[in-house]
């Protein structure tokens, strides 16, 4: 008994142990709203790591490529673009080819054009949604719990009756406070990392779009690739 005592206390005292009782006292909506941490966590780096794999951050590319396409190179423009992994390349590549190809009809080539732009950009809005629904969600189950705290706490001061300690309401109270805290804390940097990504997003439709229009608003190059 001796030798466990000094472990426990250890555990007790360490992070972990007073993670874990802060979790028994925030009850079942403390856990959720740490699953709901962990989730978010996991949506922004999938994220991070989507934009990286896009090349969004690259904007050689796509200014390279319309560097050549107006210095009436436009082989060199759509080699460029193929040989890039850039999430916009093959958007503006096809109102490269098409402005080339004198049979071609400037209605249909723009809704083929703007066809792949919007499914570029509805990839890179996935899962913006589960970060949207998390930042909105969070304060309202850190609220339910601070309620069902509460309904707890009053409920055994009515039990306790005569025999009421002030330290039995005020334990309550801030327990039950806990989740509106976790709740919080938890949707402030959900709604900080959407609003920054769709930012991202929305700077790449810029970009995209303005490409797309220079490839349009200007005289295709007299020689084909």
């Amino acid at each position: 008994m001796s030798d466990t005592a000094p472990l426990q206390s250890l555990a007790e005292g360490s992070v972990g142990g007073q993670l874990l009782a802060l979790l028994g006292n925030g009850g079942p909506v403390l856990i959720l709203l740490a699953l709901l941490s962990v989730l978010t966590l996991t949506l922004l780096l999938l994220k991070l790591w989507q934009f990286a794999a896009a090349r969004l951050y690259d904007r050689r590319t796509l200014e390279g490529a319309l560097a050549s396409w107006h210095a009436g190179e436009p082989g060199q423009a759509l080699e460029r673009l193929a040989a890039s992994r850039h999430i916009g390349a093959e958007p503006l590549a096809a109102a490269m080819r098409g402005r080339l190809d004198a049979d071609a009809e400037e209605a249909r080539l723009r809704e083929e054009v703007t066809r792949l732009a919007s499914d570029r950009l509805e990839q890179l809005r996935a899962y913006l949604r589960g970060l949207e629904a998390i930042g909105t969600l969070s304060p309202l189950l850190g609220l339910l719990g601070t309620v069902l705290g509460m309904i707890e706490a009053f409920h055994q001061l009515e039990a306790a009756g005569s025999r009421v300690d002030p330290s039995m309401l005020s334990g309550g109270i801030w327990e039950a406070l806990l989740t509106t805290a976790a709740g919080l804390a938890l949707a402030i940097p959900a709604v900080a990392a959407l609003t920054w990504l769709e930012r991202v997003v929305e700077r790449f439709r810029h970009r995209l779009e303005d490409a797309v229009t220079q490839v349009f608003t200007t005289a295709p190059p007299r020689h084909a690739a």
